[in-house]
């Protein structure tokens, strides 16, 4: 993709004049929005959206566009092969794509249309993409309050050198058996996979760039825990089964996984022990979520968080994700939407001051 002052002058299509016209047309409308027992009179909130087909498929689904429409929410694609302020007029814009350029162009529309929100700033978003630096808003907060506590697990950042592994985890005091994850975290099938190393001579076979973390047992399930703006929803995933003494000692080599958490996944209507399935406090997760949200300048990811097996309030975060899969939240539709009007309200109620 190229910027904006590289691109050439072209003529529109007629579909690409008419669609433009129906979003001016859009914004301009008033719509009647029932809100319980009141109906009240609202402009047409204009969503542009720049996500892949694999993202669109799963995040627009027809209850979504549908309940949007209900609440005067339109969801309009962004056209990538044309300059974005030439397109909308928007009051947000929602993205997930790779590339510096489209980060630049995000960055010169940020500047030139202060009155459009856009979801969320690139930087922001590639601070996440990088695993290296991923989990350093958590370690650098020292979570802890009467609910329990937040940490990361050790880890170990190896860009080349496959050989040198053993030696650098031995110096760095990481312990057996570690997890192993690709450095970039780009969205793709290849980034969520996962290594399970159980001796440390066999970690010469990895391929960097990577990610080492020792792994903690966690009842073989993990809490996604969704944020959207202020609001949290929390599910069950089955994760990595617990490895015992037995198990390190017998056990030799490098086990590769393919994506461990998912919906099919599912373990919130599993028969769990109780107290492997207790959720997180409600009062620690929207603290924490408070914290990152402001930490890492984002108001859309979410965290894989595990409770340590045998104790009752020490938790890690050992993952977190831009704009995730939120098609499998429950409650999305309305809850997404909610965040989207409230975002429209907080600019007009800035704007009037």
């Amino acid at each position: 993709m190229r910027l904006k002052e590289e691109m050439p002058c072209r003529i529109m299509s007629r579909e690409e004049k008419e669609e433009d016209e129906e979003v001016k047309m859009a914004q301009q409308q008033w719509c009647t929005v029932v809100n319980g027992a009141f109906s009240l009179q609202k402009k047409v909130v204009v969503v542009g959206y720049a996500l892949t087909s694999k993202k669109t498929k799963s995040f627009l689904q027809p209850k979504l566009e549908g309940l949007a429409r209900n609440k005067g929410i339109l969801f309009v694609a962004i056209d990538q092969n044309r300059p974005l302020s030439d397109q909308g007029p928007f009051d947000i814009v929602l993205h997930k794509l790779l590339g510096k350029d489209w980060r630049q162009i995000l960055e010169d529309y940020r500047q030139t249309h202060p009155e459009v929100t856009v979801l969320d700033p690139p930087d922001a978003i590639q601070h996440l993409r990088n695993r290296q630096y991923m989990l350093q808003a958590v370690a650098d907060m020292n979570f802890s309050d009467s609910y329990g506590k937040v940490d990361v697990p050790k880890q170990l950042v190896i860009k080349r050198d496959a050989s040198s592994i053993p030696d650098l985890v031995d110096r760095a005091g990481l312990r057996l058996p570690l997890v192993a994850k690709p450095l970039v975290a780009d969205g793709s099938a290849k980034s969520h996979e996962l290594s399970l190393a159980y001796e440390q001579y066999s970690l010469q076979k990895l391929e960097p760039p990577l990610v080492l973390q020792e792994f903690v047992n966690h009842g073989g399930v993990l809490f996604k825990v969704y944020i959207v703006g202020d609001a949290i929803k929390v599910v069950r995933r089955f994760s990595l089964p617990d490895v015992s003494k037995w198990e390190l000692s017998t056990n030799a080599g490098i086990y590769h996984f393919p994506r461990v958490s998912c919906a099919a996944a599912s373990a919130d209507d599993a028969d769990l022990d109780p107290n492997v399935a207790e959720l997180p406090p409600r009062p620690l997760l929207e603290r924490l979520a408070k914290e990152l949200r402001c930490r890492l300048g984002l108001h859309l990811f979410n965290l894989d968080i595990i409770r340590e097996h045998g104790t009752r309030d020490q938790f890690y975060v050992i993952d977190i994700n831009y704009f995730p899969g939120y098609g499998k939240m429950p409650e999305y539709e309305h809850i997404f939407t909610d965040f989207l009007l409230s975002l429209v309200h907080g600019n007009y109620m800035k704007r009037s001051r």
